[in-house]
């Protein structure tokens, strides 16, 4: 997505800036004030995916999110730099650079692993909603990282997907993900998935996504860590949390039934309240 002509129609650009912090240049919205929240979103995703967070967090904290390098209204600056490590250190300078010390850094997703590899370089909380902390099992644990890169080193890979994403299409990924969004919510995603820039990163992200090493240290995390699983979960499924979590020294889980991967989009004020609740 184009900065700043897309920022004009995109939910809550009055409280975003660009950060130039190489290599990449961020997308950082922030607003509020007392404690610090930091949002990571999911693969695919955008500060979007806390529209309806962000405003209720920010009433008693202060909030920042930020796009993942290339997703959203960030630029990519190195494409070599989208695993899951690299992510985290530049996340991490990001803040260094900003001066913002997370009293707690809340992830979705993908957004949850990044969040935890941070916090075992720098101890911090951390809070993962539908965290995604498995590998595929069996043939698709080396044919999906596979298929991802083939796809990612393809360029005409990310023109082929915008040019046949429909709002039809999106719906369908969407219902996949065990949620049911608002008219909004499904235009917003029908956008990112058909920009170009957007698509590409996230292709790039998946190609070069390992929790390997992640997933052999989660027991040195000594940070309390928080999940919270939507029971309807089709895209992350609630068993696989409850593994990672049991290999956590001090994680605790909270379960809701009827709502499922993008919960925090389906439920913002009552995920907000749990957020609060935690810090």
């Amino acid at each position: 997505m184009r900065w700043p002509q897309d920022a004009e129609t995109w939910p809550l650009t009055r409280y975003s800036r660009q950060v130039l912090c190489r290599p990449h240049r961020w997308h950082v919205q922030e607003a509020g004030s007392g404690g610090t929240i930091l949002l990571v979103h999911g693969a695919g995703g955008a500060t979007q995916s806390w529209r309806g967070v962000f405003p209720l967090l920010m009433q008693t904290h202060r909030v920042v999110a930020i796009d993942l390098p290339g997703q959203g209204l960030s630029a990519l600056g190195a494409r070599q730099r989208c695993g899951l490590d690299a992510m985290a250190e530049d996340l991490s300078a990001l803040l260094v650079a900003e001066d913002l010390r997370p009293d707690v850094i809340v992830g979705h997703s993908a957004g949850a692993a990044i969040a935890l590899r941070m916090a075992l370089s720098t101890p911090v909380p951390v809070i993962g909603i539908n965290p995604a902390l498995m590998n595929f099992d069996g043939v698709a644990g080396w044919l999906f990282p596979i298929m991802a890169k083939v796809l990612a080193l393809n360029p005409l890979s990310a023109s082929i997907f915008t040019a046949t994403s429909s709002r039809r299409t999106v719906k369908r990924l969407l219902a996949g993900t065990g949620s049911i969004l608002d008219p909004e919510g499904e235009a917003l995603y029908h956008r990112l998935t058909t920009d170009r820039a957007h698509v590409d990163a996230t292709l790039t992200m998946m190609s070069q996504w390992s929790l390997d090493g992640l997933l052999a240290r989660l027991g040195r995390i000594t940070s309390p860590v928080r999940f919270l699983v939507g029971q309807n979960d089709r895209a992350v499924l609630p068993a696989s949390v409850r593994k990672a979590a049991s290999r956590l020294p001090d994680c605790e889980i909270t379960e809701w039934e009827g709502l499922g991967h993008l919960m925090h989009e389906e439920a913002p004020e009552r995920v907000a309240d749990w957020i609060r609740a935690q810090v």
